[in-house]
């Protein structure tokens, strides 16, 4: 057993002849029993992180680990949905289902899997040719969560989901992870989906780690505050400011006591979150224990 869900050290991953890696000498720890976002722009590495983590490629340079072992020693104890849902399409969905708890004999919960799929009133005798985009993806969905894993890796799971759909399918994972203790991480690029369900963040940028921890720690380092917009913000570090007519609108992080006259309010995940994303030459923030090196 291990207290450490995924953990890397100087990983890098390049793709054939791109001047740019795809991860950079990013280092990570991830405890178990987390539900993580990760976010980032396109191109940041999320996917890329996502797939080594699978053991579905192979670092560059650095190394990972999952659940205290190599990746592909550890796929009975993790589940990875893809963002293209890759099912065999002549299969039925109860055939689906069936090959499923053929391949994870012992671990498959074939009432989780059956519930998700009865929830979207998907006919068990439908091929997966004919099913919508967000109809794969709940079968998908129940074929990760079918297999009990301990780890469960989700690559833009709701992005092909109507918004009603996207809140049924996110309780359903969140509940399910409540109750198994399941270490989840989620990538998406609805960042407020992610609000009240996530309980730690990683932030992805150019490759490398930009903000890392729970997700509670990370917010009460930052305040948004509103001022004159003549008001020195030093010595705080600014994430970004803008200033319309004569007010100051900016995302800091205290470095000491603020301002009297400002008006101070914590971020939601989502301010916090795309602050960065417009700042990506902000410092780095971790509360993970972790350090990278310098790229």
């Amino acid at each position: 057993m291990t207290d450490t869900a995924i953990e890397a050290a100087a990983l890098s991953k390049r793709f054939g002849r791109r001047r740019t890696p795809a991860l950079d000498g990013c280092a990570l720890r991830l405890p178990t029993g987390r539900v993580c976002a990760l976010v980032g722009p396109n191109g940041a590495g999320k996917s890329t992180l996502l797939s080594l983590a699978a053991g579905l490629l192979r670092p560059t340079s650095g190394t990972i680990s999952v659940l205290g072992r190599p990746p592909a020693a550890a796929r009975e104890r993790l589940a990875y949905v893809a963002q293209d849902k890759p099912l065999h399409p002549q299969l039925t969905v109860a055939d689906t289902l069936r090959f499923g708890r053929e391949l994870n004999p012992g671990r498959w919960d074939a009432k989780a899997a059956e519930r998700i799929v009865a929830e979207g009133e998907l006919d068990p005798d439908v091929k997966i040719r004919t099913l919508s985009g967000g109809q794969r993806t709940r079968v998908a969905l129940a074929l990760a969560l079918g297999k009990r894993p301990e780890l469960l890796l989700l690559d833009e799971p709701m992005a092909d989901l109507d918004p009603l759909a996207r809140h049924q399918l996110m309780a359903t994972l969140m509940a399910d992870a409540a109750e198994h203790g399941t270490t989840v991480v989620m990538s998406s690029h609805v960042v407020a989906e992610l609000e009240g369900a996530c309980d730690h963040l990683l932030l992805l940028g150019a490759g490398r780690i930009r903000l890392a921890g729970p997700l509670d720690d990370l917010l009460a380092a930052h305040r948004l505050v509103k001022a004159r917009s003549e008001t020195p913000l030093a010595p705080h570090t600014v994430i970004e400011s803008r200033t319309t007519g004569r007010q100051l609108t900016a995302l800091i992080r205290p470095e000491g006591p603020l301002g009297d006259s400002w008006q101070t309010s914590a971020p939601t995940l989502e301010e916090l979150v795309l602050a960065h994303l417009r700042a990506p030459e902000a410092p780095a923030l971790r509360f993970d224990g972790v350090q990278e090196v310098a790229a």
